[in-house]
């Protein structure tokens, strides 16, 4: 296997001009993390070696998704994007939608209210802080599977090149190749996924309208301004979207505060597919070598540039990992569904806009849902939004065939797979324990 786009030659001459040119490119990828904190006005600090390559061979973080840098570029984004402060009628809206919510999630589902003495209403700078740790243990599976790519991947390229690749190259070299791609993949999971949090609060209404675990401990947490905007372009009265906002923010609340196990469900098929990354050579090798071209510009502009969604980290096309992404649209799916259902059977007939607050969600889940841009943003992965409606319908079929209680002791067992959301009285059939088990002996 060629290690990194440069083929080794025969000659002197050529073995100082391999040498040459991939020292020139870890500079390049050097300076390209750094310059993306500094555009962001970002600080790289400790754990992103940027002083030299001797940095390279101690005292990097080790962490797969260091925290700091993530909390940077999500508040630089947002800063950018604008932040208004709360105001007095602000907390007051989410407070009194909370509370009516509460009372009326009380009627339509089993799963109690979570108390907390927390505010309720946030904004979206303050957003990042409080869902920042649920961001990085729910994300760093992703982060994991990287690294592991990369190990891989250098192990590979030792054992194609063999001694031939450290005589030419050194051993300096490959600790340097390690530890750069090391930091480098590290800034840019970092970087993008503080971007990714950035865009998700200049648009999520609250802490939970990703329908991923990012609250611990889950609680209802809405931005109003948010909330403003999301309504901004209907005639529908500002109390009622806040009091749709506050049902599905409390509902997936108390789903996720009194069901752990379905937190650790979701992030197991995170970290499943997180597994099953690989780093394409081939296309660090295309895209390293279209960089080199440009190492004599006179501009002095080129720069290596990689992004995580162009291409070079992809799953692998194995039973596994397809069944994790499958695994992953469909807990999502539920968990939105779910709290469709709740949230319109304790609106009944109080909020009498509820079909069109309902008809708008899904219109603008179909386009921007935060958990599809989240995934999307990282590695380009399409978790596609089409499920909800068919769980929405899942939920509603199987309570008014058996009631609210049932509908919710779903979670405890064995959740439906995609096309069991098709057929939930097929679903309920077969989950069913038949009275007479003298069949079975």
């Amino acid at each position: 296997m060629v290690p990194f786009g440069f083929t080794p030659d025969d000659g002197d001459g050529a073995d100082r001009e391999n040498k040459e040119n991939l020292e020139a490119m870890m500079r390049q990828m050097q300076e390209q993390i750094k310059e993306q904190f500094e555009q962001l006005g970002i600080n790289p600090g400790a754990g992103f070696p940027m002083a030299g390559l001797g940095a390279l061979f101690g005292g990097a973080s080790q962490e797969a998704l260091p925290i700091a840098p993530v909390r940077d570029t999500g508040k630089k984004f947002v800063t950018a994007q604008g932040s208004q402060p709360l105001g007095t009628n602000d907390v007051t809206a989410v407070n009194n939608a909370c509370e009516i919510a509460d009372i009326w999630l009380n009627e339509a589902t089993d799963f109690p209210a979570t108390p907390s003495s927390a505010p309720r209403a946030i904004s979206r700078l303050d957003w990042i802080d409080e869902t920042l740790p649920g961001w990085q243990a729910t994300m760093e599976p992703l982060a994991t599977g990287l690294s592991s790519a990369i190990s891989r991947l250098l192990d590979e390229a030792v054992a194609g090149s063999g001694s031939e690749f450290e005589e030419q190259m050194g051993a300096a070299p490959i600790g340097a190749i390690a530890g750069l791609l090391r930091s480098f993949i590290g800034s840019m999971i970092a970087t993008q996924l503080g971007q990714a949090i950035g865009g998700i609060a200049t648009t999520a209404t609250g802490a939970h309208d990703a329908g991923l675990p990012i609250l611990q401990p889950a609680r209802s947490l809405l931005i109003p301004e948010n909330i403003e905007a999301w309504g901004a372009d209907t005639e529908i009265a500002k109390t009622e979207i806040y009091l749709f906002h506050a049902l599905r923010e409390g509902a997936i609340a108390r789903l996720f505060e009194h069901n752990p196990w379905i937190v650790s469900y979701i992030r197991s098929a995170i970290v499943e597919y997180g597994a099953g990354i690989r780093i394409d050579l081939d296309a660090i090798q295309r895209q390293a070598e279209e960089a080199m071209q440009g190492f004599g510009d006179a501009s002095g502009e080129e720069s290596f540039t990689i992004s995580l969604d162009s291409g070079i980290f992809t799953p692998e096309e194995t039973y596994s990992q397809r069944a994790a992404l499958s695994k992953l649209e469909t807990v999502l799916a539920l968990v939105d569904g779910w709290a469709d259902d709740v949230a319109t059977l304790a609106a009944g007939d109080r909020i009498p806009s509820i079909t069109a607050l309902r008809e708008l969600h899904r219109r603008k889940r179909a386009t921007s849902a935060p958990s599809q841009q989240l995934f999307k943003t990282m590695l380009g992965l399409e978790v596609s939004p089409r499920l909800a409606r068919e769980a929405s319908a899942f939920w509603s079929r199987v309570r008014e065939l058996k009631g609210t209680s049932a509908r919710d002791q779903i979670w405890s067992g064995i959740l439906p797979s995609a096309t069991e959301l098709l057929a939930p009285d097929l679903f309920l059939a077969s989950t069913e324990i038949p009275d007479d088990l003298s069949g079975l002996i």
